[in-house]
């Protein structure tokens, strides 16, 4: 009887322990947290976070709760295939969930179809990244070559017609270009130049006398955070005015910051509904969850993580109160025009694409984005 009297709630405590385990579906995210991408990747992370938590709040899915275990990439490409073959095989976890960066996210790809293991929502809009059609990589926003068109042919139609180009020199700005200079073709029109920059060790001081001596009325700059800060604070400086262009990569509050001065009437482009429309359902969601926290307002860059968080729960749900990997890649599939709340999201065995929502703003006098 003593005996018993003190097993049983060692077993039961066991039992709970055990219980809580099984309840809890481990997703994996490495990204740029520090370094100089940091501040859209927090956003982004935030938009999700805003959603799983309230999931998780409501009991998670089929009974589980989400955690997201993230890891500091500091934006190199090496680090992250580390980060992502440790959240793999040594943490074991369900999906890997917001990569940033395509070079990043290019090095880890070699990883999912070794392992088997989905990767949602990349933050980013590499072409690479949609075709050929990754088995297990699940796109949730259009493609930076979409965004690129949409750029140069708003720029032709406003009657701009020297406009360069300013790229990082790897993969990301390799394809972005791609989708800017067939754009300048179906428009019978060249661009008035391209010049690139190392991503490591961004120096503008031989691009700014180019830009100037072309008269460019408009700079597609394409590259990330600080370094686009850095080059259209250079063109300032030396007496620019070109209008400045940039994807949505740089969608950010913390864009907006790292421009300053320098931020009004720039246009980036967006691959998420107008995080102050309330016309959209997930745009009042995202606002109503961050109100109940005190936040005041939503990004854009929140906005991308809080679909891509949507996108992973309702694959959850379709996988079942067991999911797997094969089993969560299967049940992505079988989305056809999923409405998140005005914007609907499809993947097929022959199209992982998802989102094809591609819109401009520009930053207006008071520091935040306009449509």
């Amino acid at each position: 009887m003593i005996r018993s009297k003190f097993l049983m709630p060692v077993l039961a405590l066991a039992m709970l322990a055990c219980g809580h385990a099984r309840a809890q579906i481990l997703i994996g995210q490495t990204a740029g947290f520090s370094g100089p991408v940091a501040a859209g990747v927090k956003e982004v992370s935030d938009g999700a976070k805003l959603y799983l938590d309230s999931v998780n709040a409501r009991g998670g899915v089929n009974g589980q709760t989400i955690q997201v275990l993230t890891m500091d990439d500091k934006f190199e490409p090496k680090l992250a295939a580390d980060n992502a073959r440790e959240l793999i095989m040594q943490k074991n976890v369900l999906a890997l969930f917001l990569t940033r960066g395509t070079p990043h996210t290019q090095a880890v790809m070699p990883l999912l179809t070794e392992h088997k293991v989905p990767l949602i929502a990349p933050s980013t809009g590499a072409m690479a990244l949609h075709a050929p059609v990754h088995p297990w990589l699940f796109n949730v926003r259009a493609t930076y070559q979409r965004e690129a068109d949409r750029a140069v042919r708003h720029l032709s139609l406003v009657g701009m017609t020297r406009i360069g180009i300013v790229q990082v020199d790897d993969s990301f700005g390799a394809d972005a270009i791609k989708g800017a200079l067939k754009t300048f073709e179906s428009l019978a029109k060249q661009p008035a130049f391209i010049e690139k920059f190392d991503r490591s060790k961004p120096d503008f001081s031989a691009i700014v006398p180019k830009v100037l001596a072309a008269d460019a009325q408009a700079v597609l700059f394409i590259g990330a955070g600080q370094a686009v800060a850095d080059g259209v604070a250079a063109l300032r400086r030396a007496g620019s005015r070109a209008q400045i262009v940039t994807l949505s990569n740089n969608a950010s509050a913390g864009f907006i910051k790292l421009l300053g001065e320098h931020g009004r009437g720039t246009i980036v482009t967006q691959v998420s509904p107008y995080e102050r429309s309330i016309s959209a359902a997930i745009i009042r969601e995202a606002r109503e969850l961050a109100r109940a926290r005190g936040a005041e307002d939503i990004t854009p860059a929140m906005v991308e993580g809080f679909t891509a968080a949507k996108v992973l729960v309702e694959g959850l749900k379709r996988a079942g109160p067991n999911p797997t990997r094969d089993k969560l890649r299967t049940a992505l599939e079988t989305f056809k025009r999923v409405d998140l709340g005005g914007l609907e999201v499809s993947f097929s065995a022959t199209d992982h694409s998802g989102v094809d929502f591609v819109d401009l703003s520009i930053i207006g006098e008071d520091g935040k984005f306009r449509r």
